[in-house]
């Protein structure tokens, strides 16, 4: 009997040994992935004041590099776009520098990473950013925004002039070439989860009267102008876009999905992105089925997981996979579960998450302290 032999199984009808598929190498653009399972940006507030990432940084991810490819948290392109304290950032040389020393560590331990970056748009806050934040329209958030003293109402954001707009998207682009500069082998833009690339997309945040809000074709524009920047600066094949169909973080409203994301879907493939990454991918969707047609190149799918088991784990992911996924993104899991890959590999059971308030500690507690296989079997 091996150690996992008459555990009490996950409460799932299917197997917990894995779909072999997803162990299997990949490619991505000009990489080749060990295995098909990505770690998802996760927001973990561990940078410093100034959005510097630091070594607990380095540490966690390079615990986690077995994954196929991490997709690191996302970071602000510039000031303004700052969400919520501790968030990191890069557009700066100290940015630059702290997150080189992440990617060296994953590098070290055998890992690749991709740096998601976002701009927060109406989700930000002057005691955060010490900046008025900027949005499609001068809509507010309807729920509060966290800062170091607490949470505070949300302000209106300022609606951004066409030269905000231009001037937004060179800082995407200028982000991206400090992410290869500071060791990533690519970027994921941030246009889901109710952030700005987001609210530009949807008629409930986008009021806009001019080329970039109204019909479809108007609201799908800020997303593909980023994009095609963002290839341009450092080329399509280290590119990805990460899109949130009907998804309602952060107060959002869509009211067109089934047509909305088709038409993003057909325009951003003409710039060619190495992937698009779609969160809460549910392969039993019309919306999802369409995307999986309309897009030539590599998908994510992301998961909506009812629990972080094993069995959970591995019967979704097997699910997106038989619907057209390319790659599983999993976020929850690869928190708790450092050693993710290996513990569905074996199909050992995953370490629980605990109190989500332990996320946000800023040190290392519910961080870098999970356990792995091989730590947990050392005698006390």
């Amino acid at each position: 009997m091996t150690r996992y032999e008459g555990r009490k199984e996950d409460p799932m009808t299917t197997t917990t040994e894995p779909d072999d598929a997803l162990l299997e190498p990949a490619r991505l653009g000009g990489l080749v992935l060990p295995n098909r399972m990505v770690m998802a940006p996760m927001t973990r507030n561990r940078a410093d004041a100034d959005g510097v990432p630091g070594s607990l940084m380095a540490t966690y991810y390079a615990q986690r590099a077995a994954a196929g490819l991490i997709v690191a948290e996302a970071a602000t392109p510039n000031a303004v776009g700052l969400t919520y304290p501790n968030i990191p950032a890069i557009y700066g040389p100290a940015h630059v520098a702290g997150w080189r020393n992440v990617t060296g560590a994953v590098r070290a331990a055998g890992g690749r990473m991709f740096l998601q970056i976002q701009h927060g748009g109406r989700i930000g806050h002057p005691d955060n950013s010490g900046l008025h934040p900027l949005a499609p329209s001068p809509i507010p958030l309807p729920d509060p925004i966290y800062t170091p003293s607490g949470f505070r109402p949300a302000v209106t954001p300022r609606e951004m002039t066409l030269d905000d707009v231009h001037r937004t998207v060179a800082d995407f682009a200028a982000a991206a070439r400090n992410a290869v500069d500071a060791g990533f082998e690519g970027v994921e833009v941030h246009s889901a989860n109710g952030y700005l690339l987001h609210q530009y997309l949807s008629s409930a945040t986008n009021r806009r009267t001019d080329a970039y809000g109204g019909p479809i074709e108007n609201r799908i524009r800020f997303t593909v102008a980023v994009t095609r920047a963002v290839a341009d600066a450092i080329g399509p094949d280290r590119v990805g876009v990460r899109i949130a169909p009907g998804v309602t973080a952060n107060a959002m409203c869509e009211d067109d999905v089934d047509e909305l994301y088709p038409a993003l879907v057909r325009a951003l493939a003409e710039i060619s992105p190495a992937y698009l990454h779609v969160v809460y991918a549910d392969p039993d969707q019309d919306v999802f089925r369409a995307i999986r047609r309309l897009w030539p190149g590599t998908l994510i799918a992301n998961p909506k997981l009812p629990d972080v088991t094993t069995g959970h784990v591995l019967h979704e992911s097997a699910r997106l996979v038989a619907a057209g996924a390319d790659l599983i993104a999993l976020g929850r899991p690869f928190l708790a579960n450092p050693d993710l890959i290996e513990r569905l590999r074996v199909g050992a059971p995953l370490n629980p998450i605990r109190d989500r308030h332990l996320m946000y500690t800023g040190d290392a507690t519910g961080y870098i302290d999970y356990p792995t296989l091989e730590t947990a079997a050392q005698p006390a």
